[in-house]
């Protein structure tokens, strides 16, 4: 199975599993009476896996792109440091402010 392929069914995987680990947490806390929701009603696994379901795609995703993200080469440049500091000038620096003057009718 080629890298890119596997990459994304580990991280769809990934993604999923947060997912599901989302909606338990979510129930279990009853965020907006989701448990009293999901629970009570005969078709309550319907809205969990519906739930489950959406969440998944969108961490799926989010988990991808950062996984994609990652595969990018390290920059070959200067890592952190200190900036070099700018001159200080004491005197204060002349700035012509122009202004029209608009004429109202009336």
């Amino acid at each position: 199975m080629p890298k890119l392929i596997r990459l994304y069914i580990v991280n769809c995987a990934i993604g999923f599993a947060i997912a599901a680990a989302f909606v338990a947490g979510m129930v279990a806390l009853d965020v907006a009476h989701l448990r009293h929701l999901i629970l009570g009603s005969p078709d309550g696994w319907l809205a969990a896996v519906v739930l489950v379901l959406f969440n998944g795609v969108v961490f799926a995703g989010v988990q991808f792109a950062i996984a994609v993200m990652r595969l990018a080469e390290p920059d070959e440049g200067p890592r952190g440091g200190r900036r070099h500091p700018m001159p200080v000038r004491s005197d204060p620096i002349p700035v012509e402010a122009g202004a029209r003057v608009v004429k109202r009718r009336g």
